[in-house]
């Protein structure tokens, strides 16, 4: 007989205080439950059952028995759960909290295509800057840029991205154009708001070591764009993402402020809470945006 229904004739049986109840549960006869948990105890022997004519209940091996017996039912069933689940439809609301400039600049455009794709999916976006906590805020899955803080959350990665010092060639004349690292501190520079370091430039020296940038800045704002915006007017020189300057630095409206420098890599993630599996409208989003940006190079916006 099927070792699995035989645990489960056993700890139903002990669930139900008898073999009438048990067999009705399981929607087959008292005999052949009777026959399951015969066979159970012949194959372990041991008897697992004390048999009266009022009551069944557990011997003493019987009862550390049926709790083990409990966690492989319950394992199985979260296992046939998880297909059902994994297989089922992507439908319901997806809350994402979206890193401000890539849901503006890159997520938005594309959402149409992803709710016709799947029209049983509403989304709720909310674009912001902070590590939002997911779970305890209700959010399904964010997406973030730069390194990951250390967490319990998995992560999926999109695609990258380079960030370079931009600025107008406006700005070049007025001020000079720096030739290396240490002349940042004599030039008018640009901040995100939302770093959590303050008005601090990580950047690559030629020789591979990492150096900081701090300035007050002559201008702070929380929305790459702006900065964008403000760079092109000659205000400054802004330190941005590619695919924030790609389109103004073709046109010319911007230049790099020093072209020598190492390229730093972006990373751009998909994270969302642990678990045994991932929901399946979670896992249709993060699949549809690997394949959105898959011949997305990090210079290729």
């Amino acid at each position: 007989m099927d070792r699995l229904t035989e645990m489960e004739a056993f700890a139903m049986v002990v669930d139900q205080g008898g073999f009438t109840d048990a067999a009705k549960k399981m929607g087959i006869s008292k005999s052949a439950v009777s026959k399951h948990i015969s066979s159970l105890e012949a194959r372990l022997g041991a008897r697992l059952l004390n048999r009266t004519t009022r009551r069944v209940s557990p011997t003493e091996i019987g009862l550390a028995y049926y709790d083990r017996a409990r966690r492989v039912l319950n394992d199985a069933g979260e296992a046939d759960a998880l297909v059902s689940a994994m297989q089922s439809a992507p439908s319901g609301l997806l809350r994402m909290s979206v890193a401000t400039d890539f849901g503006v600049t890159l997520l938005s455009p594309i959402l149409g295509e992803f709710l016709k794709e799947y029209p049983s999916i509403t989304i709720n976006m909310v674009l912001n800057n902070r590590y939002v906590e997911l779970i305890s805020e209700g959010f399904d899955m964010a997406i973030r840029m730069g390194e990951l803080e250390d967490s319990s959350l998995r992560a999926r990665k999109i695609t990258d991205t380079t960030r370079r010092m931009v600025a107008a060639p406006s700005y070049f004349q007025t001020y000079g154009r720096p030739m290396k690292i240490d002349d940042l501190n004599e030039h008018k520079l640009l901040h995100y708001s939302s770093q959590a370091a303050g008005n601090v430039w990580k950047i690559t020296a030629p020789s591979g070591e990492k150096r900081q940038v701090r300035s007050a800045g002559w201008l702070t704002v929380n929305d790459g764009q702006s900065l964008l915006n403000a760079a092109i007017a000659g205000l400054g020189i802004a330190y941005l993402p590619s695919f924030l300057y790609y389109a103004a630095l073709k046109e010319g409206l911007i230049e790099e402020a020093i072209p020598d420098l190492p390229v730093d890599i972006i990373g751009i993630y998909a994270v969302y809470p642990p678990g045994r599996f991932t929901q399946p409208k979670v896992r249709a989003f993060i699949d549809f945006l690997v394949a959105a940006f898959a011949d997305k190079g990090p210079d290729l916006w």
